[in-house]
């Protein structure tokens, strides 16, 4: 409730600094209510909760205007006054409740603007003469920074006392937000944690990038929660920078969208090993390049060895830099899954573990939709109703719980429900109806097998199609979704007991080990993870039209790759290759004219115009410099 409250009072006083009164009087009015709960005057009820998140949502509606526009067309004056309604009537009013501080209501909301809004005087008089700490005893203690290392032109050593307070982390907070919106925060002590902590006696120290001292004492002026403070200017430092703390992520804490993560945060630690293998790939290139001017060869062929070693740690130091915790990703599920339970009259308790497991950017920003799809199918088809859920000796409130772990080069997320669990003889029918699978299809078919139908577009064994969805709608998506990330998926239930969902996906997939084919003139990669066999063009046959070849009495298809990107001058004889593809992938088997060799490549994914184009996955640059086109097996 803390952490919840100082981020109200934070977009307040943004708010109101930049003009946007509007919003400013919503988050002021959020923040009230907060308190009242926050101090135990007001009960926390789903319905206050609901008026809350509206008015959360309406905020990131404003924050969307404004950086779109510049500025918000968004009238808060009907959520404003609903919200005061709750503060003065008490619970009730927000459709629930009871009606526990009526009469205090009024004197909280008060006490609110005395202790997290004003912006008087006491403030302004302890710290408008503290040009240098002038007024009070507070001096700068030069020893603090002295083994800094950052990079700044003007460096100001800042002495902040806080004084008498009972919330020494929220005021504290207030304080270190104010300077890091306004100026670069190079570095605190404490660290920054540890003062929104509370960690603190009296007063911090900060060093901040500031563009001179007026501007930075003027800003410093404007802090109410500052009792007194003082300046010091110090000399610039060597280049690091890192300050160990989170600023930045503020301003970005109202934007719940994960469509796409355009940027990653890393340890300092890191780049300093990036610079160090950068700067061995230098001195490894100088080496390589005099043995060969002096003819070397021996040494040459050394220092290629070097070289490789080098590179292939630098590959990996990128790599591990480009993962981001699935937190990124699951902050947004625990208010999905409560508005939905809240819309279908279900109770649910829903848990995360795992959310500092780490994947790749691309692989964390094409996983959420398919998390939500999964989710929305656990509350909606997998979890009864409470009366329901007492009929059959269970709590009323149902559970589900998504949970990540890393497995060497892969990471295993599961949703996992206790609800009614999936119904075998439904999905049979249902699959024989639709013409997914024939009866005997089915009887050879193992339980888990029949459960992975699920996946199969258009199945629901939901008799009722919601905007909610069955289980079947849209779990097809999460099968190509996760297919195309190079992952797989799979569905384990037990009737009556619930259901698991087991995503298992690629740390990361930007480095990829292919097999190279020869088409005509042109050359493509095939994913050796993908392949089952090599084979010469023979035995293969007819039926009903179609070239297809036998492999332990399975039927695959042939695509004719020539065909498929109409490659001109490809053999049309019998005397080409066969690429089976892996059952689990598609049942098909791949026709080129040759087979020539099998590299690790960097794929880059197909962008614009060019993304989803049917049969591709992306494109790699080799070693000579030509590019080479990367097929994706299940939708050529």
């Amino acid at each position: 409730m803390e952490s919840i409250f100082r981020t109200a009072h934070t977009l307040k006083g943004n708010f109101g600094a930049m003009g946007f009164e509007d919003a400013s009087d919503l988050a002021h009015a959020i923040e009230d209510l907060l308190d009242e709960m926050r101090e135990g005057n007001m009960e926390v009820t789903p319905e206050v909760m609901d008026m809350i998140f509206a008015g959360v949502d309406q905020i990131e509606v404003i924050v969307g205007e404004i950086e779109a526009e510049g500025e918000s067309t968004t009238d808060t004056d009907e959520m404003v006054a609903e919200i005061r309604g709750v503060l003065e009537d008490g619970p009730e009013a927000a459709g629930g409740g009871s009606d526990t501080t009526d009469d205090e209501s009024d004197d909280v909301e008060a006490d609110s603007d005395d202790t997290a809004e004003s912006e008087g005087g006491d403030a302004d008089d302890t710290a408008d003469g503290d040009a240098d700490g002038g007024g009070s005893d507070v001096t700068v203690d030069t020893s603090v920074f002295a083994d800094a290392s950052v990079d700044a032109d003007e460096a100001y050593h800042v002495r902040v006392e806080i004084g008498d307070s009972n919330m020494l982390g929220v005021d504290g907070m207030l304080a270190v937000e104010a300077v890091a919106d306004t100026f670069e925060l190079l570095a605190a002590e404490p660290a920054r944690a540890e003062i929104e902590d509370g960690e603190y006696e009296g007063g911090f120290d900060l060093l901040v990038d500031a563009p001179d001292t007026d501007v930075l004492r003027g800003s410093l002026n404007s802090v109410s929660k500052i009792d007194a403070f003082a300046v010091e200017r110090v000399e610039a430092f060597g280049d690091d920078g890192d300050d160990g703390d989170d600023s930045g992520e503020t301003a970005a804490s109202t934007d719940s969208s994960v469509d796409e993560i355009k940027s990653v945060r890393v340890d300092v630690d890191r780049l300093d090993e990036l610079h160090g293998q950068v700067e061995q790939l230098v001195t490894s290139r100088i080496k390589l390049r005099r043995a060969v001017a002096d003819g070397d060869m021996d040494a040459a062929s050394e220092n290629l060895n070097e070289l490789d070693k080098i590179s292939a740690n630098l590959q990996n130091t990128v790599m591990d830099m480009r993962l981001i915790p699935l937190k990124k990703v699951v902050g947004k599920f625990p208010r999905l899954v409560r508005d939905l339970a809240r819309e279908l009259d279900k109770e649910v308790n829903f848990q995360i573990e795992g959310e500092d497991i780490e994947l790749d950017r691309t692989i964390l920003t094409e996983i959420s939709d398919p998390l939500m799809h999964i989710l929305r199918n656990s509350v909606d088809h997998g979890i009864e109703p409470p009366e329901e859920r007492e009929r059959k000796g269970k709590p009323r409130e149902g559970t589900v719980e998504l949970r990540a772990t890393r497995e060497r080069d892969h990471v295993i997320i599961e949703v996992e429900d206790d609800g009614a669990g999936l119904d075998v003889n439904e999905i049979r029918r249902e699959a024989i109806e639709n013409e997914v699978r024939t009866e005997e299809e089915l009887d050879r078919m193992e339980e888990g097998e029949i459960y992975d139908l699920a996946f199969h577009p258009g199945l629901s064994t939901k008799e009722e199609v919601t905007d909610t969805s069955g289980r079947g709608v849209g779990m097809d998506v999460v099968h190509d979704t996760v297919t195309q990330l190079d992952g797989s998926v799979s569905v384990d239930s037990e009737p009556g007991e619930g259901t698991t969902v087991s995503l298992r996906l690629p740390v990361t997939m930007a480095i990829v080990k292919v097999l190279f084919v020869q088409v005509g003139d042109e050359q493509y990669g095939v994913p050796i993870k993908n392949i089952d066999e090599i084979s010469q063009m023979n035995g293969t046959k007819v039926v009903n039209g179609e070239e297809v070849v036998e492999h332990n009495d399975d039927i695959y298809p042939i695509v004719d790759i020539a065909d498929a990107f109409d490659v001109p001058d490809a053999k049309t004889n019998g005397d080409g290759m066969l690429v089976r593809i892996r059952e689990s992938e598609r049942q098909v088997a791949l026709k080129c004219d040759a087979v020539t060799q099998q590299e690790e490549v960097v794929v880059k994914p197909l962008e614009g115009i060019l993304s989803g184009t049917p049969g591709l996955s992306g494109t790699a640059v080799l070693g000579d410099g030509n590019i080479v086109h990367i097929l994706d097996v299940v939708t050529l």
